[in-house]
């Protein structure tokens, strides 16, 4: 059973920037997920990272302020935000995808990934 232990979130101003890590127990398929929830909202998709060619793909809502990165040794997937926004206000989860990776595929569903991490709280003020 992989197990993601997010940390990073935390209160912040607008216009701060904050690193959100993802530490994962054993590296399992070749893709790793951020997603986020707004209060109220449902669970979107952020961002996903190839863990063997460290490929990106973005939501177009962050594309420009979300880097996703990751460092094969630690086995740990980072996500910087910059220019932080009070929308962007949402406990932030990631997500280990298990088994066979299509392609020049992306994946950004819910259902793509397999294991999950308890989320960590990013609250952004005005």
């Amino acid at each position: 059973q992989v197990q993601l232990v997010e940390s990073g979130g935390g209160l912040v101003q607008a216009g701060a920037s904050l690193r959100l890590s993802c530490a994962a127990s054993e590296r399992t398929g070749n893709f790793m997920g951020w997603f986020r929830q707004a209060p109220g909202k449902e669970r979107e998709f952020v961002a996903t990272i190839s863990w063997s060619s460290g490929s990106t793909y973005y939501a177009d809502s962050v594309k420009g302020r979300f880097t996703i990165s990751r460092d094969n040794v630690k086995n740990t997937v980072y996500l910087q935000i910059d220019s932080l926004k009070p929308e962007d206000t949402a406990v932030y989860y990631c997500a280990a995808r298990s088994g066979y990776s299509r392609p020049n595929y992306y994946y950004t569903r819910e259902n793509e990934y397999n294991y999950w991490g308890q989320g960590t709280q990013v609250t952004v003020s005005s």
